[in-house]
């Protein structure tokens, strides 16, 4: 399955090194020429077409593109096309290639964390992720450090605990744009001490987890504000340094992140794949609400493959995996946000994916008045894009005014939020009312908005 992205990664390519489409084929051409003895042609509409998918190009001309591009031509033949192509950018190759070891693991999240500079395309090839998962499940654990660094304990392990669980409340209330930053800073801190510091196996192990969810939480900020290869390259990492902590159940919520970033990006397929992969390690996930988290997110994934009796059965796996938790204080404080009432949006939402508004409904009212709710004073960002969903099964209804009433109420929720997830939420609602713009009331909103 081809995965839908922002842009080709030969697009992104040619604009890092700034060669238009005639310059990029002249190089080519070149190579070609001295690899095979015969130019080839440099009409720029070649480049257009094979960005679109329409037509990919010969193998010897992708040999010759990847001598430009300064990859082995050989991995052309061992990745195909376009999978190949993301060897050509430096700072993915870090995250993407290091070994599954801890010293590989520290390499990669030494790669990540800078500004968050690249909306661009996703990272892995939606072929690698299985591969990956695969990794993840056998990659050896950490162990203690033989370096003759500080000797740091448990101690500052609590300490970043602390600082951590106060991040994740931050971004719940103001959004992602000042969370990531703070993410980050966690991260290359955290980083370093693995890197310098000594520590006995067991603090070792605390601080990759402590790593893997500092990464997770600045990959999730990343995505919230729209740059998707950033918050991809965290996700990475962050499963990375899972997997070195040995800690499948932090490893399973970075893949229920993966995942959701994936099947948001048009790639249902490679999100089921890192979700199925975390769901063969479910006797080692030790957090029930974790293992909803991820029956929730493989009805979203199946939702979003239109494949309705499958994503009904994860809904109810998710519900009933967290009927069997305990309260939320005796589970993991980042899960702190999982309740039943977010799964039923989660499941209405899947719903309304499918062509089912009436059905959608039902779960939105349930989120609402379950004796386990959704918190819209805690979740704002997470309110107006559910209200928006609302609305949305409204008008699939043809009910103007509580499609209108909803709207209205994701305004207020979005108030000093800074999220591009609720933005393009808004957006994509304002998009289905202008079909009804003839009504006063509407024209009014959308004049609000403008």
């Amino acid at each position: 399955m081809n995965v839908t992205v922002d842009r080709h990664p030969l697009a992104t390519l040619l604009d890092r090194n700034r060669w238009t489409a005639v310059m990029f084929l002249k190089r080519v051409s070149d190579r070609h020429r001295a690899r095979e003895g015969s130019a080839t042609a440099t009409r720029k509409e070649k480049v257009s077409r094979w960005t679109s998918g329409s037509i990919t190009p010969e193998i010897t001309v992708q040999e010759a593109m990847a001598d430009v591009l300064g990859v082995d031509p050989q991995e052309v033949r061992r990745r195909g096309w376009p999978d190949w192509l993301f060897l050509a950018f430096d700072d993915d190759h870090t995250i993407l290639e290091s070994p599954w070891t801890p010293a590989g693991t520290v390499q990669a999240l030494e790669s990540v964390g800078g500004p968050v500079d690249r909306r661009g395309f996703l990272v892995a090839s939606s072929g690698a992720l299985a591969a990956m998962v695969a990794q993840w499940a056998t990659a050896p654990h950490s162990a203690a450090t033989s370096t003759s660094g500080r000797r740091i304990g448990q101690q500052v392990v609590t300490l970043f605990d602390t600082r951590l669980d106060a991040l994740r409340h931050l971004d719940d209330q103001v959004g992602s744009g000042q969370a990531y930053d703070a993410a980050t800073a966690e991260l290359r801190l955290i980083t370093r001490i693995l890197r310098e510091a000594s520590y006995s196996d067991n603090t070792g192990r605390s601080l990759y987890t402590l790593a893997a969810e500092a990464s997770q939480l600045a990959g999730w900020c990343a995505y919230d504000s729209g740059h998707t290869a950033t918050a991809e390259r965290h996700f990475i990492t962050a499963v990375r340094a899972s997997a070195s902590s040995g800690n499948d159940t932090a490893g399973a919520s970075a893949l229920a992140f993966w995942a959701n970033l994936r099947y948001t990006n048009g790639d249902p397929r490679g999100a089921l794949d890192l979700i199925n992969g975390a769901l063969a390690s479910t006797r080692n996930i030790t957090s029930p609400r974790v293992l909803a988290m991820l029956h929730a997110r493989q009805a979203r994934a199946h939702s979003k493959a239109g494949e309705t009796a499958a994503a009904y059965r994860a809904v109810d796996a998710a519900l009933d995996a967290y009927d069997r938790a305990g309260p939320a204080s005796e589970d993991l404080p980042a899960m702190y946000w999982v309740t039943a009432g977010e799964l039923h949006q989660v499941a209405a939402s899947s719903a309304l994916s499918l062509g089912e508004p009436h059905r959608a409904l039902r779960h939105f009212d349930a989120a609402m008045s379950h004796h386990d709710p959704y918190d819209t004073e805690k979740e704002a960002r997470g309110t107006a894009i559910y209200l928006a969903r609302r609305a949305e099964a409204h008008l699939a209804l043809g009910d103007i005014d509580a499609a209108l009433e909803s709207a209205h109420q994701v305004l207020e929720h979005m108030s000093g939020v800074d999220s591009a997830l609720s933005s393009s939420t808004l957006t994509e609602l304002r998009d289905q009312l202008r079909t009804h713009r003839h009504i006063r009331a509407v024209q009014d909103f959308l004049g609000l908005t403008a």
